[in-house]
């Protein structure tokens, strides 16, 4: 073969290699594409987020037949990726809380901070680890509550089924760890998560008569993508007290075991930001809640950036 034969032979080859590269580049960039993942409710997201996230818990109970008591409690938080695995984040609450007896009242609670750090096993198997902390610095804390901001205050722990509590201990300093675990392959999610609550008390002492307690929660959550911006997403949670604080005073406070379903839309603004709004309804599946008849509605609002 002529040196000018193998020259063209050689540009056809290189031609037919480029050819082919372009051709998969697309199939490549789609098979690296992370699975959907279906966020959960009030389980934490195993994944470092750049987010700001309104959530709402609008609560009808009634713990006298025939008086309903409306409780809404809601929380904004913001989290910022300081690395791929790494997301700090701040969280604040204020509980709006209009009884059938007595005045109504609304009160700022304890905000948390903390961090999010994910660690990703392969493109469907991802663990997280989790560490924050409240600040006691929310409002009815200390030895003369307003009665109307107290009353506020606690009704905020059943509208967020239990699950917030370092949020309305306002007269603690509450250290909580946690850990999830989420599965994501297909438009299928399940994700375990458990979170262990250390509270010790800074004020208060004329009120609170425990100077720590210790509290546990859990959830599962499972969800699937029905569409590509659709997907219905339920959970079962479950808190604990480990210590028996005084306000255990039978043994149907010392625990909650809720449910939550509902579908969440996943909405990518052109050259912009992820919406994921959702709402979900909740109730209880034992007391003391269910003995209350609490009817949830949660309005989920992340944006990621």
């Amino acid at each position: 073969m002529s040196p000018r034969a193998r020259l063209s032979h050689t540009g056809r080859v290189k031609a037919a290699l480029l050819a082919t590269v372009t051709l998969l580049a697309p199939a490549a960039s789609q098979a690296a594409a992370p699975a959907p993942y279906s966020l959960p409710w009030q389980l934490r997201p195993t994944a470092a987020l750049n987010v700001v996230r309104s959530d709402t818990a609008f609560a009808l109970s009634q713990p006298v037949e025939g008086e309903r008591n409306l409780t809404d409690a809601f929380m904004l938080l913001t989290s910022y990726k300081v690395t791929p695995q790494l997301a700090p984040f701040v969280r604040l609450g204020v509980v709006h809380h209009n009884p059938a007896r007595g005045p109504s009242g609304t009160s700022f609670v304890n905000p948390a901070l903390g961090a999010t750090y994910a660690i990703p096993f392969n493109d469907s198997l991802r663990l997280a680890l989790f560490l924050g902390f409240t600040l006691p610095v929310g409002m009815s804390g200390g030895n003369e509550p307003e009665a109307a901001l107290a009353a506020a205050t606690r009704s905020g722990v059943l509208a967020r089924s239990a699950m917030d509590n370092a949020m309305f201990a306002v007269n603690d300093f509450t250290v909580f760890p946690g850990v999830g675990l989420s599965y994501a392959s297909g438009g299928f999610t399940a994700q375990l998560e458990a979170t262990v609550l250390q509270l010790t008390r800074v004020r208060g002492e004329a009120v609170q008569p425990d100077a720590s307690r210790t509290n546990f929660t859990s959830g599962l959550h499972l969800g699937y993508f029905v569409l590509p911006v659709m997907s219905l997403g339920g959970e079962v949670r479950y808190q604990r007290w480990l210590s028996t604080p005084a306000s255990v005073t039978s043994p149907e406070l010392r625990d909650n075991l809720t449910v939550a379903i509902g579908p969440r839309f996943h909405i990518k603004l052109k050259d912009g930001p992820t919406l994921r709004p959702g709402l979900a309804y909740a109730f209880a599946l034992d007391a003391p809640m269910s003995k209350q008849k609490y009817s949830i509605l949660q309005l989920d609002i992340p944006v990621a950036f």
